[in-house]
């Protein structure tokens, strides 16, 4: 998995997403067919000065290239006058491979989870800076680990990316620890959906609701 791309909404209050934002599953030959869009809308939704505009959006391309090829992969888009945002990432493999290069031991709960089959990661979310897409980042992320039956979610970013994890921790992600993949060191940061309890405020439990058959 690749560092993901700084999320970018607009600053301010989170309201709600307005109802005629429209949100819709993409399998991989339709994200593929939509690429040309979906790059539009990470060069709208950049902050990437003029001069580096067409290297971003090519290496916008490429990540979405190899991410259509990983086992499980999904993209929800919103749309309302015209493509407004997307999210896509894939299930987490059970058999724990991608936590490889934690920092320290693997938690229980992130090991159990994983194990159960409710663990997806997140590798890229994009919005466009419209006014009425406040709160459109998080919606589409919860919508798509709950369609899933994902209990959390996970993004990895470049430890040195500060504003990047600040947006996402405005958003409720919480980190968790490093990840070492040479030459870069990643913070990972975790999305919880399950259950809170009094014994898991963070809803990271693994209880009877959360348990997948294996």
């Amino acid at each position: 998995m690749r560092t993901p791309r700084q999320p970018h909404e607009p600053e301010g209050p989170e309201p709600y997403v307005m109802d005629s934002v429209r949100l819709r599953h993409l399998h991989r030959w339709q994200a593929e067919g939509l690429r040309e869009g979906l790059a539009d809308l990470y060069v709208e939704s950049s902050t990437t000065p003029p001069g580096e505009q067409f290297s971003g959006r090519q290496e916008f391309l490429r990540r979405l290239a190899d991410g259509v090829k990983l086992p499980g992969f999904d993209m929800l888009v919103a749309e309302a006058r015209s493509l407004t945002g997307c999210v896509f990432g894939f299930p987490v493999p059970r058999d724990g491979s991608w936590w490889q290069g934690f920092d320290g031991p693997l938690p229980q709960n992130l090991e159990q989870l994983t194990a159960s089959g409710h663990v997806f990661a997140i590798l890229e979310t994009v919005v466009h800076p419209h006014q009425y897409a406040r709160g459109l980042a998080r919606r589409l992320q919860e919508r798509l680990l709950a369609d899933h039956q994902a209990s959390l979610g996970v993004t990895l970013v470049d430890q040195r990316d500060r504003s990047a994890r600040a947006a996402l921790e405005a958003w409720g992600w919480q980190e968790a620890g490093r990840l070492h993949r040479a030459p870069t060191v990643l913070c990972v940061l975790l999305l919880p959906l399950g259950e809170r309890t009094t014994e898991h405020p963070e809803g990271l439990g693994h209880n009877a609701r959360t348990q997948r058959p294996g």
